[in-house]
């Protein structure tokens, strides 16, 4: 007995010594409680009221004693949320949800690190609104189960429990639901948000409302959705919401609302953004009574905004409405296959084809420059959707139907040699019918028209053609090239002209220099002449008075010679009477002194008194006058000299003796012969 005693107060003892726990401060202890005088609980897992359960309260770090056997302690990790990332919390015990809640309400049970005080204000069972930021939570964990982007935190307490957190972590990742949501100002995109919690959309509307930016409820301003109770109580709804997030950093519950990022609406210069809104009031058409095409209504309003965006970005919700772009430059809407514009609303028009007056089918390429006023884009789209069905479906037939009418009433050539003529009425015509579709043409381009296949007929005329105007375009070419010889010459002309210029202003200024010169020669000549004149009077004056003088002068030496010679000639002559007449007459006289004079005469010229070769001659029967030639020469150049007849003839035979000198003189000259020697 006192062994049995003994082996009972050791087992007592090592009992009572079992109900000491010890908790690490970075564990809690979660007390399971298996017997109670309360009985179990009702309802849930936690004991509220003592009963046998889970308790409500937790061990934190140290020595605790529970009574061994009536309590279980599970010893388990606090929860740590990284910096930067989001825990999301599941409730196991709480009221249940309503129909119209897919997350549990937390706005007054908002406390998870005391489950009492969480159950006792009416905390809801579930998934949580609230998130979890960074930090190191003392959370029951038989309570509620905490999901990380590194493990689950919670009490296991079945397998298919354990799956069902599996699977939501596995959304939540997916949804990238435990990283905030960052968006970058260097993105220009935007955030659309998908609220999966709270009343649903009244019917026919298919985007939530803006809410929280009144002022009347600023207070209950929901914080970009980061604030899920916020939200639902300034009258949020669920599904997608017309506000949308911009850059920044936001901790929004991925159970509570999804994130699709999408482009910023840009506006480039040069167009216009006209906005098809999905969703508002119902708002005035402001069209005007005169605009059948459908209703503009007010920015913000259901419908299309009679005020366009201006260039620029904007957070626009794509998902809420649609934005069309309306150039405002002129465009350019290419009528051609193988070309289209950038802006691609021309990519499917082709040529226009013809049938002309002299039945040939070419197509005629064409282009049309439009431009739309930034204040009338909101009546165009209203009228036509867009720019390229309005290009398709209205301004294709339009212009085909009117170059086919022009075709018509024009043969092939009249249609190339037209162009300009007809593009100038195309343009004019048109542009009335142009205006009424809100739109301004601004110009009509043709092109050359083809027969779509290399080497058809169209292609040989207008081969003809240019072969004409190449042969006209020589002939211009041959007059041109001849006028520009003609002009080439001159040039060259006055090229040489500059070239002489120098010598020919120099020979210019030369004359003038010249010029001048005599003119002062002429001056100095005048005054010379003017000299002399006068100098040549005075001489003139002077040899007139010496002249005179001297002439005074001979007149008397003459005077007195004249007299002197007279009276010496009286006597000369006096003297030669008496010597002619002793010499027996005059005519012995001038022989005797002719005879002087010829032997004077070739004393000095030494010529030969006998002549070397003697010509002789005789008269009839050998006789009559004889005498040598020399002295018949003599004879008759006396005779001639002094005019008297040598021989005594009278003066008057003396040309007849003289003539038949002259005879005698020839005859004694003949030869043998009877010819002159």
């Amino acid at each position: 007995m006192i062994l049995l005693l003994w082996v009972l107060l050791i087992l007592a003892g090592i009992v009572l010594l079992s109900g000491f726990r010890y908790i690490p401060n970075n564990k809690i202890g979660v007390v399971e409680k298996r017997l109670s005088g309360r009985g179990s609980i009702k309802s849930g897992i936690i004991a509220l009221e003592g009963e046998a359960g889970f308790q409500p309260n937790m061990l934190r770090g140290g020595l605790h004693y529970l009574m061994p056997i009536q309590y279980v302690v599970h010893v388990l990790p606090l929860v740590t949320i990284p910096q930067g990332r989001i825990g999301y919390i599941f409730a196991r015990d709480g009221q249940v949800l309503p129909a119209s809640q897919t997350l549990g309400s937390n706005e007054k049970a908002n406390d998870f690190q005391d489950a009492a005080v969480f159950l006792r204000a009416g905390g809801q069972r579930g998934p949580q609104r609230k998130i979890l930021r960074e930090g190191t939570y003392a959370i029951h964990l038989s309570q509620f189960v905490v999901l990380a982007e590194e493990r689950v935190y919670g009490l296991a307490l079945d397998k298919t429990e354990a799956e069902l957190f599996s699977r939501m972590a596995k959304l939540i990742a997916e949804r990238g639901g435990f990283t905030p949501v960052v968006i970058k100002g260097t993105d220009d995109v935007l955030g659309i948000v998908t609220v999966h919690d709270g009343p649903s959309l009244p019917p026919g509307q298919i985007i939530a409302p803006t809410v929280g930016e009144n002022p009347a409820n600023a207070a209950t301003y929901h914080n970009a959705f980061q604030d899920p109770e916020k939200f639902l109580a300034a009258g949020g709804q669920r599904g997608r919401q017309l506000q949308v997030l911009v850059e920044g950093t936001y901790y929004v519950n991925r159970l509570f609302a999804t994130v699709e990022m999408v482009p910023k609406t840009v506006v480039e210069v040069g167009t216009v953004g006209v906005v098809v809104s999905y969703t508002g009031e119902t708002g005035a058409d402001l069209s005007g009574a005169e605009y059948k095409h459908g209703e503009l209504v007010q920015k913000g309003l259901r419908g299309v905004w009679s005020e366009a965006l201006m260039p620029g970005k904007y957070a626009f919700n794509t998902l809420a409405g649609k934005v069309s772009i309306v150039p405002t430059t002129n465009f350019i809407l290419k009528w051609n296959k193988a070309e289209s514009g950038a802006h691609k609303y021309d990519e499917n028009l082709s040529e226009v084809a013809l049938i002309t007056k002299d039945a040939f089918e070419p197509s005629l390429p064409l282009s049309v420059v439009v431009h739309i006023d930034y204040r009338k884009a909101p009546l165009v789209i209203q009228r036509f959707g867009d720019i390229k069905r309005l290009v398709e479906q209205t301004l294709d037939p339009m212009v085909s139907a009117y170059f086919k009418n022009i075709g018509q009433t024009r043969t092939l050539i009249q249609l190339i040699q037209d162009r300009s003529a007809i593009q100038q009425q195309a343009g004019e015509e048109m542009k009335a019918k142009f205006a009424q579709y809100n739109l301004e043409l601004q110009e009509v381009l043709i092109g050359t028209p083809t027969s779509g296949e290399p080497g058809g007929q169209i292609e040989q005329i207008l081969l003809q053609l240019r072969s004409r105007q190449i042969a006209t375009e020589q002939v211009e070419t041959y007059n041109r090239q001849q006028v520009a010889a003609v002009k080439e010459r001159e040039l060259r002309e006055a090229e040489q002209r500059a070239r002489q210029q120098a010598a020919m202003t120099e020979s210019e200024l030369s004359i003038v220099v010249q010029s001048n010169q005599g003119k002062a020669d002429l001056a100095r000549a005048q005054q010379e002449a003017t000299k002399i004149q006068t100098l040549a009077t005075a001489e003139a004056e002077k040899v007139r008075i010496m002249g005179e003088g001297e002439a005074r002068k001979v007149k008397a030496i003459a005077g007195a010679d004249a007299e002197r010679a007279a009276r010496v000639g009286v006597a000369q002559a006096m003297a030669i009477e008496e010597q002619v007449r002793a010499y027996g007459g005059p005519r012995f006289q001038l022989t005797q002194q002719v005879m002087n004079r010829f032997a004077e005469a070739i004393q000095v010229s030494k010529v030969d008194v006998v002549p070397r070769v003697v010509v002789g001659g005789g008269g009839e029967g050998g006789s009559g006058a004889s005498g040598n030639v020399m002295e018949a020469l003599l004879t008759m150049l006396l005779s001639e000299k002094i005019g008297a007849d040598v021989l005594g003839a009278p003066s008057g035979e003396r040309g007849a003796d003289a003539e038949a000198m002259r005879k005698r003189i020839r005859d004694g000259m003949k030869g043998p012969d009877g010819n002159p020697s």
